[in-house]
């Protein structure tokens, strides 16, 4: 005998929080048969009157892609309750464009040249420089910067707002350093040939750019790596 005969599968579970709803949305059942339960669920238990506070909701659709015309049907059917107002509406699943552009953002673009001096060398995601940053010349990035040779010139990195960005360089004699919006010029307190190791510059806790030796950085971001076993 099979207990759970007649019992209805439920595409649509309302936990409350104590920051609003939370809806969780099967993902795999029909959309419209999503729309027909939601609507009836929360005709059922949304008690609303006219002094009722905003309820911020969010909603959880799982593995289902939304078209901008299904996620406006969703947003109409919970703002058709007076108090309720989508706070936000998270997928597992991203279109080809966006998953190209992350892609984009987080590839390591390699670079083999010098930047001499007036010259402007830009790219998205991390930066891997093979060759010298003259004085006068200037690396921008997104992402992280590497320079295997010595940076004399420029860097700026997490130029998109990433203040998790590092700037590493075999000789690190920077004339400016950058990382997201903060900003200063290098200490110059050694001699060249005083220098022997690789070195790393990175924002600290109290905002402010420091520079260290580049083993450093597997305490100072241990996410930094996208290889099993850190730097």
């Amino acid at each position: 005998m099979n207990i759970l005969k007649g019992q209805k599968q439920q595409f649509v579970t309302i936990k409350g929080t104590k920051d609003g709803l939370t809806l969780h949305l099967d993902d795999q059942c029909s959309f419209r048969e999503l729309v027909y339960e939601l609507t009836e669920k929360l005709a059922l238990n949304q008690k609303q009157t006219e002094d009722s506070p905003l309820l911020a909701v969010r909603l959880k659709v799982g593995n289902r892609f939304l078209t901008k015309v299904q996620e406006e049907e969703l947003r109409t059917i919970i703002r058709s309750k007076k108090n309720l107002i989508v706070d936000s509406i998270d997928s597992n699943v991203i279109t080809k464009s966006e998953a190209l552009e992350l892609k984009k953002k987080n590839e390591i673009v390699s670079v083999t040249k010098i930047v001499r001096s007036g010259q402007v060398l830009e790219v998205e995601g991390d930066l891997l420089l093979i060759g010298d940053v003259n004085p006068g010349g200037t690396v921008i990035a997104t992402g992280n910067i590497f320079v295997l040779g010595s940076l004399r010139g420029i860097a700026k990195a997490g130029f998109d707002g990433n203040k998790e960005a590092v700037i590493a360089a075999s000789l690190m004699k920077p004339s400016q350093l950058r990382i997201s919006d903060i900003m200063n010029r290098a200490p110059d307190t050694r001699k060249d040939d005083e220098q022997n190791d690789m070195e790393c510059a990175y924002v600290d806790e109290n905002e402010m750019i420091v520079i260290d030796r580049l083993q450093q950085l597997i305490h100072l971001r241990p996410n930094l790596t996208r290889l099993e076993g850190g730097i």
